[in-house]
């Protein structure tokens, strides 16, 4: 492999460093708005209910 090969590799490496735990974090919180908000369960959904309309998001 040459030099500008393996900075590409190392520029890679770094960014997926940097987007994994971006991306799992997005998903993560996806699955606690839209998962638990419209959860069938009341429980579940009243425990969510105040914080998600804080923030404006409505959930029926």
């Amino acid at each position: 492999m040459n030099e500008q090969t393996v900075k590409t590799q190392d520029v890679v490496a770094a960014s997926s460093r940097k987007v994994m735990p971006a991306v799992v974090a997005l998903l993560f919180g996806a699955f606690l708005v839209i998962g638990v908000g419209f959860a069938h369960s009341d429980t579940i959904h009243n425990a969510a209910h105040d914080s998600r309309h804080s923030f404006a998001f409505p959930c029926h």
